[in-house]
């Protein structure tokens, strides 16, 4: 009997719980919000090199249009876009609205598929109007 008692966990672990949609929108939620960090830095940076002068300026344009550039953009858009709506799903919450568990799982597989579509959306209306 102590023996049983020593080989299990302390306090249950990711390994013990099975990935479902309303955990890994959480995660997701998390992670998006620390990824804005960097990315606001990024958006410092380049209003930085707007106020700096149109050399530098024209420095920070070309790294951002590069092809590490661009995919480091579209993630920071996919990140605000996928965090608003975390934001807003947790908004909902906060009003006692949907708690129901087939919802909330639901809710959070339309969050996740939403900021893809408009985060390709928003990037493709920007390459048309440019």
């Amino acid at each position: 009997m102590a023996n049983a008692a020593k080989n299990r966990p302390l306090s249950p672990h990711l390994q013990i719980y099975k990935p479902i949609p309303t955990m890994m929108s959480s995660i997701i939620h998390r992670i998006t919000g620390g990824a804005l960090y960097f990315g606001t830095v990024l958006v410092a940076w380049w209003l930085i090199a707007a106020a700096t002068g149109e050399p530098y300026f024209d420095l920070v344009n070309a790294v951002f249009g590069s092809i590490i550039g661009k995919l480091i953009l579209f993630g920071y858009t996919w990140a605000l876009i996928q965090h608003m709506l975390g934001g807003l799903r947790h908004f909902m919450w906060d009003f006692g609205y949907g708690f129901e568990k087939h919802f909330s799982t639901r809710l959070a597989k339309a969050t996740f598929a939403t900021s893809i579509v408009l985060t390709i959306l928003l990037w493709v209306i920007g390459y048309l109007v440019r």
